[in-house]
């Protein structure tokens, strides 16, 4: 329990952090939700030439474009985690025996 008024700090390092491997179902459903951003950014002509600034923290700013090249790019991760996990998932041979 955390007491009132006290921060929790960031992590130092992964020590204490665990884990299982992410399926290949749970990798479709991380796709699909990229891709449901995707189409919700392109909709209503949002990627116009015309820069629409989102405000942040300490003024930072992010324009659609480059939320959207970041979410291609997460994509683009997300695919390639999921063809090493149906290539461990799909066996190297598949033997057989013949009935005579």
């Amino acid at each position: 329990m955390i007491e009132k008024g006290k921060l929790v700090s960031d992590l130092t390092d992964l020590s204490s952090v665990s884990g299982a491997e992410l399926t290949a179902e749970q990798i479709r459903g991380i796709l699909n939700q990229i891709d449901l951003d995707i189409t919700n950014l392109l909709r209503d002509g949002k990627l116009s030439a015309l820069k629409y600034a989102v405000a942040g923290n300490a003024g930072a700013n992010a324009d659609r474009g480059s939320n959207l090249l970041a979410l291609l790019q997460a994509r683009s991760s997300y695919e390639k985690l999921l063809r090493e996990q149906e290539q461990r998932e799909t066996p190297g041979w598949i033997v057989s025996q013949a009935e005579g």
